[in-house]
């Protein structure tokens, strides 16, 4: 599809259109990827950051309770997740500047320990970091690199990403792909971007080769500049997963449980994701991101509430090893060998 087509896709609002829209979607899933869907543990080990996004409840300027995980606490996380069935752990901070002044050897220390003690995948969210960094990383075998534009519309991501240069953040991920590592590209719905943006940033995923593009909507929360916005209506959402399912039929689509909790899992399922990420372990003091305790410590996050879902809906969880051979399958589509 070119730009005008998404638009015009984004545009429906008849509820049969719709529909149509989320079959087809689902269609070219199945054809990818059968029943057969992916879970990603995620362990948010390091609220403090450095950066003021407009969007962001851990904003640096925010006065709020953080916390910094230490090195054992986020290894038995990663550990309990692995065992609860995971396929992925996402280690995921924000941009803590102990991490930088200790060079990542804390943080290298602890990817290698769950690499060896889960024998998972793992990827890292450490926002923006030096190519030195990457380097390191992608050598000791980190498989996946997440780093998210919100949007490819340099004017409104001044104004969500402040102080935050675009193309360091662009060239960070391309960096990481060169290196052979996986890169999820991000954006971020109903933050006054245009559908004419979304789409824009529906093709510059495909074009920097992402193998995960993920959409999550913008969900006010206290204390940021962004607290009175409007948080969209799902659809939204959903409609550009359906979208990027259609235009990327193989790569992975999440759909987040940090937005509207376990309850938001079916729709966005629905529309086409083929992974569950933001699953988060009960009562470890771990906090979501656009959520930060949306059914956590009651335990609405876990494998087995997903998997009771998933079943209802002709689904099923992926093993480990079908996650391992799509990952080794997608690295020689995209040249990341």
């Amino acid at each position: 599809m070119n730009k005008n087509e998404i638009v015009d896709l984004l545009k429906i609002d008849s509820p049969d259109e719709v529909q149509k829209l989320f079959s087809q979607a689902r269609k070219a899933r199945e054809k990818a990827f059968g029943n057969k869907i992916f879970m990603y543990g995620f362990v948010y080990f390091s609220t403090w950051c450095r950066n003021n996004c407009n969007f962001c409840y851990y904003r640096n300027a925010n006065q709020i309770d953080r916390y910094r995980k230490a090195p054992e606490e986020i290894i038995a996380i990663a550990e309990n997740l692995a065992q609860s069935g995971v396929h992925l752990i996402d280690l995921t901070m924000g941009e803590d500047l102990s991490y930088h002044q200790d060079d990542f050897n804390s943080l290298l220390e602890i990817v290698n320990r769950i690499k060896e003690s889960t024998g998972l995948p793992v990827m890292l969210s450490p926002g923006l970091i030096e190519d030195r960094y990457i380097d390191l990383f992608a050598k000791q075998g980190v498989e996946w690199y997440a780093l998210y534009q919100e949007t490819h519309n340099r004017d409104l991501y001044s104004r969500l990403r402040l102080d935050q240069d675009y193309d360091q953040r662009m060239h960070g991920k391309g960096y990481a792909k060169e290196k052979g590592m996986l890169i999820e590209e991000g954006i971020l719905a109903g933050v006054d971007e245009s559908l004419e943006d979304i789409a824009d940033s529906i093709l510059e995923m495909g074009k920097i080769g992402a193998a995960q593009m993920r959409v999550m909507s913008f969900v006010p929360q206290k204390g940021i500049p962004m607290e009175r916005v409007e948080k969209p209506s799902p659809l939204l959402e959903e409609k550009i997963i359906a979208i990027l399912r259609l235009m990327y039929p193989e790569v992975l689509i999440p759909a987040s449980l940090d937005i509207d909790g376990i309850k938001g899992l079916e729709d966005r399922m629905n529309a086409g994701a083929n992974v569950i990420t933001s699953i988060i372990p009960p009562k470890t003091g771990l906090a979501g991101v656009a959520q930060s305790s949306m059914d956590v410590d009651d335990g609405g996050r876990t494998v087995e509430e997903a998997a009771q879902i998933l079943r209802r809906m002709g689904l099923r969880p992926a093993t480990a090893l079908e996650y391992r051979n799509y990952l080794t399958s997608i690295r020689k589509h995209t040249n990341c060998m």
